[in-house]
């Protein structure tokens, strides 16, 4: 402990380095990555015929490893401390003739003007940056100055880094304003033999003449896996993608370690849009006992099925994973954004990323197997996909649910996770009733209203939607359209059902909430907050008939904050039957006022599960949002 710095400024102290070079003698110290890991990227930067200046050399190797692997000859190497310079001269002697030790500052360089191809600094700016106050960004300042003044107009500043957000941000922002290039490589690590649990970065600014006026700024990253830079608008979104990968480094680090405690969440994006491809939840079940051949498995949950709950759930994905009986489970969503060449090809392009997530304890060249249900990625097909003001981003699509079976979803991607609406792809055949007035607000894809409009032929149905654009999407995409008894009204569910109660009270048969939240600050998806507060909540009762009941989609994961709804909605509607969607976050609210004579809540449940299975047989869909109509038909008829 004794070799390293007691605070972050001491880097940039000489004394410090002298100590330092003191006590560690002959042996080399490597900053940041060894010649085997460098290598590959030095190359592509470093010519043979180049004239190198190594600034803060220390007592590293890499400078003679470059010269006696043949990558350049002409190395001037420069650094503050006095000993280590002498130590390195000592070291190379005459076995490299053309390469030099100098000990000089390199905030005052006594090299002329434009006298290198490149400038090598290995962990130098880190070590000098160790702070953002004024006195050290102005160091940096000279720093830079000196850089650019001795390399000629198309040399590199090659700079290895640990890529900390304000030595990068400064580094960036100080060259791009120059008008020089901006690439940033991360570093291919040796993995067992890393030093740094944070991975190496290699800065390579290219030296351009400075344009008057505002030149673009051309930023790229290189990730270690592929050659091909991607260019990146701002310095921001630059420092934003380096830090990605950071903590990716260290949350496999962490996994490599040690179990976790809580679900890791991570997306793995499309090397060239940059957008998700995978979404993996890592999912560790201590309750397994662990053997040879149960450490680590891949779940590749088929497309379209990751809102389910056995895959969209925490608690789901930890049943998955016990019923799978492994001890570290990954499941792998697939995006509808992507193609994918069937089984095969996800686990070819996975495989060597999972494994970077294994378990502590797993053997070496253990076989892990890739899981799925029925052995395929499942179906999805995109119908149609557009934007709109109020909504944000939508998709139409269809998917394969379990056997044969096919549903329609409209899903709003702000919320990607949440199915707004579902209809299944079938003929149906209408089923008899008595006369409703039923208002339903939130339209989506239309499959709640459409479904009591055609199963209950004496049904008058008003549906109000706050967005034109769902109702266009309904009508083009889910079959949905209006007549004598539906009718659609494009206004606000806040302002619709204040509105009735001040000019019709006590109209309604049944009123039904499907209304999605766009505020995901909330613990509440569904519905927005201010349709449960209880001044609402009491217009909602003014419109309703005394025998009428009123229906209300939950979707709440804070426990607190359902509670409170639940209480509020106890408050104003004395009866209240909860009925659990099973595999889904969904629970449906059934309220009554309790008039004059009205029986107990325990018997509003039982008329309503009196008919629960009427709707489940063949040919007839059944869904949450069928579950509405379903307990509807059980407080009308019975």
């Amino acid at each position: 402990m004794e070799l390293l710095p007691r605070s972050p400024a001491e880097f940039g102290s000489a004394r410090y380095w002298d100590r330092f070079f003191r006590q560690r003698g002959q042996r080399p110290f490597e900053w940041y990555g060894a010649f085997p890991e460098l290598c590959p990227v030095l190359h592509k930067y470093i010519r043979p015929r180049d004239k190198v200046l190594v600034v803060g050399c220390g007592n590293s190797e890499l400078s003679e490893q470059m010269y006696d692997m043949g990558m350049c000859k002409d190395i001037v190497n420069i650094d503050i401390n006095d000993a280590v310079i002498r130590q390195m001269r000592e070291r190379s002697g005459s076995e490299r003739p053309k390469m030099s030790y100098l000990q000089m500052d390199m905030l005052q360089m006594d090299f002329p003007d434009a006298h290198f191809q490149v400038v090598l600094d290995k962990g130098t700016l880190d070590a000098v940056l160790t702070d953002e106050e004024e006195a050290t960004l102005a160091k940096v300042d000279k720093m830079f100055g000196e850089v650019s003044r001795v390399l000629q107009v198309g040399g590199r500043y090659v700079c290895v880094s640990l890529a900390q957000a304000h030595v990068l941000k400064k580094a960036v922002e100080y060259f791009s304003q120059e008008g020089w290039v901006v690439r940033v490589h991360q570093v291919a690590s040796s993995r067992d033999k890393q030093q740094f649990v944070l991975p190496i970065f290699v800065y390579v600014m290219t030296k351009f003449r400075k344009i008057p006026g505002s030149a673009p700024q051309i930023l790229e990253i290189c990730p270690e896996e592929q050659d091909k830079p991607m260019r990146v608008e701002s310095a921001e979104r630059l420092v934003g993608a380096v830090k990605d990968r950071q903590h990716y480094a260290l949350l496999c680090s962490q996994l490599s370690k040690t179990p976790c405690k809580e679900q890791v969440s991570l997306d793995l994006c499309d090397k060239e849009s940059g957008r998700p491809r995978y979404t993996l939840h890592v999912v560790d079940n201590p309750s397994v006992k662990p053997s040879r051949d149960n450490h680590f498995a891949i779940f590749i949950i088929p497309q379209g099925r990751e809102t389910e709950w056995l895959f969209g759930t925490e608690e789901g994905r930890m049943q998955l994973a016990a019923s799978a009986g492994f001890r570290r489970l990954v499941t792998v969503a697939l995006h509808r954004e992507q193609q994918y060449e069937g089984m095969a090809g996800i686990q070819a392009e996975l495989s060597g990323k999972v494994m970077e997530l294994a378990p502590p304890g797993l053997p070496a060249q253990q076989q892990v197997p890739f899981l799925s249900v029925g052995g395929d990625i499942g179906v999805r097909t995109v119908r149609h996909c557009d934007t709109s003001p109020l909504s944000g981003e939508y998709v139409v699509e269809d998917v394969k649910g379990d056997g044969t079976c096919y549903f329609r979803r409209l899903i709003f991607l702000c919320n990607r996770n949440v199915v707004q609406s579902e209809a299944r792809l079938l003929a149906s055949v209408p089923l008899p009733g008595t006369p409703l007035a039923v208002l339903v607000v939130g339209l989506g894809g239309g499959s709640l209203p459409l479904f009591i409009h055609d199963y209950f032929s004496q049904a008058h149905v008003a549906v109000v939607e706050i967005d034109p654009s769902m109702l266009e999407v309904a009508t083009c995409w889910f079959g949905f359209s209006q007549g004598d008894r539906m009718q659609v009204h494009v206004s606000d569910g806040l302002d619709y059902v204040a509105k009735l109660a001040a000019e019709a009270p006590a109209r309604y048969d049944a009123i039904m909430f499907d209304v999605d939240s766009k505020d995901l600050t909330v613990g509440m998806s569904c519905p927005p907050p201010a349709f449960v507060e209880k001044p609402f909540l009491q217009k909602v009762k003014t419109i309703l008939k005394p025998e009428g009941v009123f229906v209300l989609n939950l979707v709440c994961r804070d426990a607190r904050l359902k509670e409170s709804v639940l209480a509020t909605l106890r408050e104003v509607f004395p009866l209240l039957y909860a009925r659990r969607i099973e595999g889904e976050v969904n629970e449906i609210l059934f309220c009554q006022p309790s008039p004059e004579g009205q029986r107990d809540p325990a018997e509003l449940g039982a008329r309503a599960r009196a008919l629960e299975g009427a709707l489940q047989q063949p040919g007839l869909p059944w869904d949450s949002s069928y579950v509405l109509a379903d307990m509807l038909q059980a407080v009308k008829v019975l």
